[in-house]
């Protein structure tokens, strides 16, 4: 099974680079965006002050957000797409009738996932670092909930995808019922705007997803601890990062579990 399972991984990761649009508007939509963002905001003076003196600038202050972004795209958006056109041109189908077992073509779907986001990562600290200057956390610490942050928020936009897959009736609505949300989530979670300038309401409402909570717990690897006053509750609130996150990761899993099937029973 797991060798099987390397062999779709393989194959998936070669059909995600064979997609012109899937990789521009999942893997360097991310990329353009920070790069976007970082200069058109390099005159706005500082969005913070680092324990060494020297200022956070834009790029420094968006480059979380863009990394919590990508995951998100990553796992909902071209999983959740990529399943729900494999439903509806019968590629699904196809597939039930081979002997690949379920848990490889799973194991495939997810190890594309991880390739590619971890790739599109490596691109947005080089491009950070090289680019803009970006100076990066040295301390092992910091690394280490950058891992837990980025593992957990991965896996569950995986089976989000996965889940979300389900909701479009064909695969040429795919992208129109599926992109809508990602963006809207960016919007409202502290990826493009301030979260904490947002109107109470919104912010409740965004607090109920996950993004927020990645966007928030990768801040806190790549800002200075004085940057936790511009959140809500001054604090990074971590245990509260991992709280929600290990929810949607638990109601992915249900979500994928209950909704997935290798075709539709209307079909």
């Amino acid at each position: 099974m797991l060798a099987l399972a390397g062999v779709q991984v393989r194959h998936e990761v070669r059909t995600y680079f064979r997609a012109g649009d899937t990789v521009f508007f999942t893997f360097l939509f991310p990329v353009v965006m920070l790069a976007i963002f970082s200069t058109a905001f390099s005159a706005s003076g500082s969005f913070g002050v680092r324990p060494d003196g020297s200022v956070v600038d834009a790029a420094a202050y968006y480059l979380p957000g863009m990394m919590a972004a990508g995951i998100l795209l990553s796992g909902v958006q071209a999983l959740g797409i990529d399943i729900a056109v494999e439903r509806s041109d019968g590629t699904l189908k196809r597939l039930a009738g081979t002997p690949l077992p379920v848990a490889s073509w799973f194991l495939g779907k997810l190890g594309q996932v991880v390739v590619t986001n971890l790739l599109q990562v490596a691109l947005l600290l080089v491009v950070a670092r090289v680019l803009f200057r970006v100076p990066l956390p040295t301390e092992a610490s910091s690394w280490a909930t950058f891992a837990w942050v980025w593992l957990l928020g991965l896996a569950g936009s995986a089976l989000i995808g996965i889940g979300l897959s389900r909701v479009p009736r064909t695969g040429r609505s795919a992208s129109a019922v599926i992109v809508p949300i990602t963006l809207v989530l960016q919007f409202v979670s502290g990826v493009y705007l301030p979260f904490a300038q947002l109107p109470t309401w919104l912010q409740q409402v965004a607090s109920a997803f996950p993004l927020k909570w990645l966007a928030q717990g990768m801040r806190s690897v790549f800002l200075p601890e004085s940057s936790a006053a511009a959140e809500v509750g001054g604090t990074w609130d971590l245990p509260g990062v991992a709280l929600w996150l290990g929810v949607w990761l638990v109601a992915g899993a249900i979500a994928a579990r209950l909704t997935f099937r290798w075709g539709r029973k209307d079909a």
